[in-house]
């Protein structure tokens, strides 16, 4: 029998093709990917200036392209690991069959995109293509060999530093007219703005974890759910939710941001839900696999909230400082 057939066979009888890959294809991921750029849509029509739309919409695309290069290539990595051979039967790998077609449609989906951030870095800075190769290498030392950072623990920081603040700098730029950055790249406003949505972010990540700890701890991954356990990673959870909200919130104390900014904060009963769940069920993976969709909702609902926020702050007669 092929690979291939050994996978249908492994998984046909036990659960729906059709989900399999809905929750292969993860499209509610894709949130991560465009943050940033609604974000820095939502700060610069706060503070009245341009928003390039047709930047925006390539900035929107190139990041699922180069999301979807990441996601795909991280299946590869751990099917070479055997990590998710028995936790992830939605792993795009597993449902194909053969790893060959997943590698070339992964490094097509990464020519597009780096091609796609070249053009617009052309029409922009030639940062944007520095800050988004940077954004994909720390993507790449996450889970490729031979770095696997992912394995040792260190996944959460590379999570923040790629959707915060090198994602948000080159949106930044990107939307901007392309004389208003010349060589300069943001990062004042780019850590402000992109701090706190970025540890939502890497919220999603660290709650990815805990219906699988013991297949980590198998083949070797050190994650921050192996290295802590889960009831001291579900007692980490309400920090990192708070410390998301905090990040958020200084701006507003210090006069930076209009007090709509605050619009953030729809995503709490999330949050409330997530610490709930995670409280009550931390070490029965069947009761919390869909913890990293509570996570997720936290961090859209966050990021969309604060996007809006930021925008509608002077229409209300609230303006916001302009950091830049």
């Amino acid at each position: 029998m092929s690979e291939k057939q050994a996978v249908v066979s492994r998984y046909a009888s036990e659960l729906d093709k059709g989900l399999l890959w809905r929750a292969a294809i993860k499209w509610p991921l894709y949130s991560v990917a465009v943050m940033p750029v609604l974000l820095a849509a939502g700060w610069r029509v706060g503070l009245g200036e341009v928003v390039r739309l047709e930047q925006l919409f390539g900035f929107l695309v190139a990041s699922v392209l180069l999301l979807l290069w990441e996601n795909l290539t991280n299946d590869l990595f751990d099917a070479e690991t055997g990590v998710d051979e028995f936790s992830k039967p939605h792993s795009v790998v597993a449902l194909v069959g053969e790893r060959g077609p997943v590698r070339s449609l992964a490094y097509l989906a990464l020519a597009l995109g780096l091609l796609l951030m070249l053009f617009l870095g052309l029409r922009s800075s030639p940062s944007v293509l520095f800050l988004v190769m940077v954004s994909c290498l720390l993507g790449y030392l996450y889970q490729g060999p031979p770095f696997r950072f992912g394995y040792k623990g260190l996944g959460e920081p590379l999570c923040w530093l790629a959707f915060g603040p090198f994602a948000t700098a080159a949106a930044l730029i990107v939307l901007a007219p392309s004389s208003e950055y010349g060589s300069l790249v943001p990062w004042g406003p780019a850590l402000l703005l992109g701090a706190g949505p970025a540890m939502a972010t890497t919220l999603v990540l660290f709650c990815s974890h805990f219906h699988q700890v013991a297949e980590d701890e198998a083949h070797g991954k050190r994650s921050p759910l192996v290295l802590l356990g889960t009831r001291r990673s579900a007692e980490l959870v309400p920090w990192l939710l708070a410390l998301t909200i905090a990040l958020e919130w200084i701006p507003i104390m210090n006069g930076h941001w209009p007090i709509t900014a605050l619009f953030g904060g729809i995503a709490l009963p999330s949050g409330v839900g997530l610490i709930r769940l995670l409280h009550r069920h931390h070490d029965q993976p069947d009761l919390i696999s869909g913890s990293k969709f509570l996570a997720l909702r936290f961090q859209t609902l966050n990021g969309l909230g604060l996007s809006l926020g930021l925008a509608i702050g002077p229409h209300l007669g609230l303006h916001l400082a302009s950091l830049s």
